[in-house]
């Protein structure tokens, strides 16, 4: 071997060990690893959704790692918030593997590489924090309910506060190229994603329905003072301060940042004791609410500190602005379902009001027909402009040709008009002029 060619190898070779020393220096300790099997007995103690769960070593007060299901042999892996001690219900915050349950004897993982695996019976990988051989040393479960795992420095490699499913804890943020939406559950007892959403975009934060009938979300409420931000918003963190370093009176609140700058904030509620212990929940109905933990009472812990839609008005807005409020088509005045639209005029209203049956639409315009509603507005009022200005013909005419089109509203003093891919909860105005055509078989 030539001078040169033995000083290559021999370089090439104490890189090699150097290599294998920085890896081997980054690596997990085995006594920080662990194999957690989803079998035993089930939890005892009151948990959202009626679900039946399992608990992991993982805890740190008041949050721990469970593995939870509401139908047989179906888990997820989630953040519980509460303790049973106080004898009230505890909620799940933070779900892993989200409508990728997993079965009996699926197993969590952290090995000496760094990544965390769920693992189903059959070895099929349902979910993993995809951090192998990245500087991670050890996991820990912070007191804000953050599961992060960790470099020898302490940076955070990986953190659920960046993976939020339908639920916000305090400190936790929507930021722009980061984690920026919450996603609603189906329903109470189905975990999978539903079709509401709450987003940090274009400034503000909004509400929005997925609708089957439409290429775009339709919006149902967008914070205004956000949206008059004139600098572009790095992040909006959802946060609880004290007011004064009094114990009795905290502000939760919007925190807002430009780079990494304080901007300002927007009042939430301001409850009447410490609310660090609490969670900002897009509900499965579309509703937007804080529910505050209070740890020093021995039943009913939680309480409602901020409701966006609210009977009583008391953040300004109606429950009439729901989607869904009084079901898939109903009137709503002053936060009550009032009527059942029909085509025999306004009747009462119940739990089965519905749309019409439509025919098939392969026939277009020729095999339907309309009914008038009158003085009532889309839930998508406030942010929906309409097309025209046009004659009520032309808005009929269009929506006859679109198979996702329920019916029209006209505002018949602007002439514009909406094509609604959803009819939903349709709010009650004084306004005569403002009125609904819902599309029926001829």
């Amino acid at each position: 071997m030539s001078p040169s060619n033995s000083h290559s190898f021999h370089f090439s070779l104490v890189f090699f060990f150097l290599a294998l020393a920085i890896v081997a220096q980054a690596s997990v300790p085995p006594s920080n690893t662990f194999k957690i099997i989803n079998q035993g007995a089930f939890g005892e103690y009151s948990v959202e959704y009626g679900a039946d769960y399992r608990v992991t070593d993982i805890f740190t007060f008041p949050f721990t790692l469970c593995f939870y299901n509401t139908t047989p042999n179906a888990f997820t892996l989630a953040l519980r918030m509460g303790v049973h001690q106080s004898e009230s219900i505890m909620r799940w915050v933070w779900d892993a593997n989200r409508g990728n349950p997993v079965r009996e004897n699926a197993t969590l993982t952290f090995s000496t590489d760094g990544n965390l695996v769920l693992a189903d019976s059959d070895g099929r990988i349902a979910w993993q924090t995809a951090t192998s051989n990245k500087g991670v040393i050890g996991l820990k479960l912070l007191s804000n309910g953050n599961l992060v795992l960790h470099d020898k420095r302490g940076r955070f490699i990986w953190q659920s506060f960046n993976y939020p499913t339908d639920t916000l804890l305090v400190g936790q943020a929507f930021s722009r190229g980061g984690p920026s939406q919450l996603v609603s559950r189906v329903s109470d007892v189905n975990g999978s994603k539903g079709p509401y959403s709450f987003l940090f975009e274009n400034n503000t934060l909004a509400l929005y329905l997925k609708s089957k009938n439409s290429p775009k979300p339709l919006p149902y409420y967008k914070y205004p003072e956000f949206a008059s931000q004139q600098t572009p918003l790095s992040r909006i963190v959802f946060n609880s301060v004290p007011e004064y370093d009094l114990p009795y009176a905290y502000e939760l609140r919007y925190d807002i940042y430009v780079g990494n700058s304080s901007n300002g904030n927007s009042l939430v509620g301001r409850p009447k004791y410490n609310s660090t212990l609490s969670m900002l929940r897009l509900g499965s109905d579309g509703s937007l609410k804080v529910y505050t933990y209070y740890d020093k009472v021995d039943w009913n812990a939680w309480e409602i500190t901020y409701s966006l839609f609210d009977k009583d008005h008391l953040y300004g807005q109606s429950e009439c602005k729901l989607p869904t409020r009084c079901g898939s088509l109903g009137v709503c005045e002053d936060s009550q379902c009032v009527a059942c639209p029909l085509p025999k005029g306004l009747l009462g209203w119940s739990k089965t009001c519905a749309p019409p049956k439509l025919p098939s639409c392969k026939g277009g315009a020729t095999n339907v027909n309309y009914y008038k509603v009158v003085g009532v507005e889309h839930f998508t009022n406030d942010y929906t402009v309409g097309e025209g200005p046009m004659k009520v013909s032309g808005c009929r005419e269009k929506c006859s040709k679109d198979c996702g089109c329920l019916g029209f509203f006209y505002k018949e003093e602007s002439s514009k008009c909406f094509l609604a891919p959803e009819l939903g909860t349709v709010t009650k105005v004084s306004n005569p002029s403002h009125v609904a055509y819902i599309k029926i078989s001829k």
